[in-house]
């Protein structure tokens, strides 16, 4: 449960953040905020949810424009918030881990990162149809699902639904028509209350990169092996977990990489991945799976790193590893080598958890 008095000082932060006038005449970010929380309450789509769930979207409404106080700026005279819901995804997901301590366990990793989510695509049911594919968006978006039941495309739709009643603008009906037809078609997808329903990991896999001529359809798993990719920041045991789980196997460390170097621990700098690239490079050519032991915490950083193994015909497994906060802050500070906290905070910034876009098999662990 996140208790919404909580949040109040989050909220804070949009006080006066400014909206343009004419697709918010109801004012500044945080007015609009608590609309969007009166409106949601009075919603039966909300009303027909759990309890668990109606606390979860109410957490989600009031955290799903925070990106505002970082984004809003003022263009050719007309106030913008380009990125504030990646932006605000970020945020929140801080200032969840570090403030409420919702990490550490998976009920309440899960229900941290099923807020994040909603947060991070809460505009997505008005424009799904933007898309080339809109059904396979709404596919990939959905397969969060098997990491985090608690996140549904239903539930976006009930968000999304509660931001709009909450605007004063000329293209309300519009856009509600919108989100009712994003739920008719991800209804007609099989991904409105869950993940579709993929055969196997191959067929998943296929069909987030599009190879997949029909959903779910089986195909042929050309990889000759899996390269295992852990991700998690500073402190949280990844090298006890891989001493566990992977002891048998090779690794490529980047904190390895940086004591031959002689670099900073925190130093992610060309020569350190350069020499990591080429450790990778020669046991991809040998065709032997390993272990890619990095922070890797965020989509662009991993998905340079992902490629590379796809390109040499390995499959890709994704294992996100994390610890509660006080305990992360205890492991990392008592290392010989700990990075700084200082960037650690600033790494959280850039952070998010990888989803099932990002590779063949991802799963998110408590250790």
């Amino acid at each position: 449960m996140i208790p919404l008095e909580a949040l109040e000082p989050a909220l804070a932060d949009l006080a006066g953040v400014q909206q343009d006038p004419v697709w918010h005449g109801e004012g500044d970010a945080l007015t609009h905020t608590r609309l969007v929380l009166e409106r949601m309450a009075e919603q039966p789509s909300f009303l027909a949810l759990s309890e668990d769930d109606r606390q979860m979207l109410l957490a989600a409404a009031a955290l799903h424009d925070l990106g505002k106080a970082r984004c809003t700026q003022l263009e050719e005279g007309r106030w913008t918030a380009p990125g504030h819901s990646a932006a605000g995804a970020k945020m929140a997901r801080e200032k969840l881990m570090t403030g409420l301590g919702l990490g550490g366990t998976p009920e309440k990793m899960r229900l941290r990162e099923a807020v994040c989510l909603l947060v991070r695509w809460h505009m997505r049911p008005m424009h799904i149809f933007e898309r080339d594919d809109p059904a396979r968006a709404l596919r990939q978006m959905a397969s969060a699902g098997e990491l985090t039941a608690a996140f549904t495309l239903e539930k976006l739709a009930v968000l999304a639904e509660a931001d709009i009643r909450g605007r004063i603008c000329p293209d309300r009906a519009a856009r509600l028509e919108d989100i009712a037809l994003f739920r008719a078609l991800a209804e007609e997808a099989g991904c409105l209350r869950g993940p579709f329903p993929y055969p196997d990991a191959a067929g998943r896999w296929a069909d987030m990169t599009g190879r997949a001529a029909i959903p779910g359809q089986r195909v042929y798993a050309a990889a000759w092996g899996t390269v295992v990719m852990v991700s998690g920041l500073p402190g949280t045991g990844k090298d006890t977990c891989i001493a566990a789980r992977y002891g048998g196997l090779p690794m490529v460390s980047l904190d390895a990489v940086r004591k031959e170097l002689g670099a900073a621990p925190d130093d992610g700098g060309g020569a350190v991945v350069r020499a990591a690239r080429e450790q990778a490079r020669a046991l991809l050519r040998e065709k032997r799976p390993f272990v890619f032991n990095a922070t890797n915490l965020s989509p662009a950083n991993r998905g340079r790193w992902t490629d590379l193994f796809h390109r040499y015909g390995a499959a890709v497994r994704i294992e996100y590893l994390e610890t509660g906060w006080e305990e992360r802050r205890r492991r990392n500070l008592s290392r010989d080598d700990s990075v700084p906290e200082s960037a650690v905070a600033h790494m959280l910034r850039s952070f998010s958890p990888p989803l099932l876009t990002e590779a063949e098999e991802v799963c998110w662990i408590c250790v």
